[in-house]
């Protein structure tokens, strides 16, 4: 694999895991334009083809097909497929050909100026992604919509989820791997005096930890907390919090302790009960695709019993599906 590449993914996803989506070999980005043209003739589209392109190229591979449609056809390759797919499949489709950075800009505008602020949509972004990628995303934000990320954010949100948000949106946690033992225990004691040793909380303290501290020195002070206290930092900060700033707590410290599970999680809430939340399941399954969807996979059934593809066969349908099924390898 190009190491180009390899340094753009780790900018958003630094550690080491199982995708289900690689680099196809032998890739031929003006075949695949062709093939993807022919594949949209005038009376529809080509499903079997057009998902066999589309859901086995990675994303480098993907943007160059982009680019090299417009030079051959004068159209771009996004306008052609709106024209042709409709529904859950474009949506998804349309996923798959955009940059990482405006894909989840988008997504962040949308969760903020739908109807009511979905917070679980920021919490999921703003938790989980790296410095760098956090950085990349607020620049194309304001590329895409005119605007910053943060006075969108400040603007649709409040109170102290506000305070978390705009934290987390500054890209400054600490990514070094080591731990200090003493800091740990430190911070440990800290989140106790400003949790349930005192009469209300001192928010501020809670915020200051769980955003700037590396995953690794913050498993670190789990285990301390529990060894001062007997029991978890989840259960004090269920004590101590409500709302969305307990959603956003609890969401930070799940992705610390298992990234896999949370989005296990996550894709599990997108599909139970009556209804589909597609928007949720098409930004997980592309964005993790290239990333650790393999170990999403395994952990989903571990904990919900049945797989991830029999969930999507069950809950989704037609050529939509079919896509889904191809990036997630039935």
């Amino acid at each position: 694999m190009d190491q180009n590449i390899i340094n753009h993914r780790r900018t958003f996803y630094p550690f080491e895991c199982q995708p289900t989506v690689f680099p196809a070999l032998n890739f031929n980005a003006k075949a695949d334009a062709e093939g993807l043209h022919e594949a949209m003739n005038r009376f529809g589209y080509n499903s079997e083809k057009l998902i066999n392109i589309i859901c086995h190229r990675d994303i480098e591979q993907r943007l160059k097909i982009v680019k090299e449609y417009k030079t051959l056809y004068g159209v771009g390759l996004e306008e052609s497929l709106k024209s042709k797919l409709s529904g859950n499949m474009r949506k998804l489709v349309l996923a798959l050909i955009t940059p990482l950075p405006h894909f989840f800009a988008k997504e962040l505008h949308d969760a903020m100026y739908g109807l009511g602020t979905t917070e679980s949509v920021l919490i999921e972004i703003l938790c989980t992604l790296t410095n760098l990628a956090i950085k990349y995303i607020v620049a194309a934000y304001e590329e895409m919509y005119g605007k910053s990320l943060e006075s969108d954010l400040i603007a649709d949100t409040s109170g102290h989820f506000r305070k978390l948000c705009v934290s987390l949106l500054q890209g400054n946690r600490d990514e070094n791997p080591e731990v200090d033992i003493n800091l740990a225990k430190s911070d440990a004691n800290r989140l106790f005096d400003a949790g349930v040793a005192r009469w209300g909380t001192d928010e501020s303290v809670f915020n200051a930890i769980l955003v700037s501290r590396s995953y690794h020195h913050l498993r670190q002070v789990f285990i301390e907390y529990y060894e001062l206290t007997k029991h978890t930092i989840d259960h004090a900060i269920e004590e101590e919090f409500s709302g969305d700033i307990k959603k956003g707590h609890l969401a930070i410290v799940k992705c610390v302790r298992n990234k896999t599970a949370f989005y296990a999680e996550r894709l599990y809430k997108s599909m139970k009960g009556l209804g589909t939340d597609d928007k949720s399941l098409i930004r997980i399954i592309v964005t993790r695709s290239e990333v650790d969807l393999w170990d999403i996979k395994s952990c989903f059934k571990d904990l919900y019993g049945g797989s991830l593809e029999k969930w999507i066969t069950d809950d989704t349908s037609g050529d939509y599906r079919k896509a889904l099924l191809a990036i997630v390898r039935e």
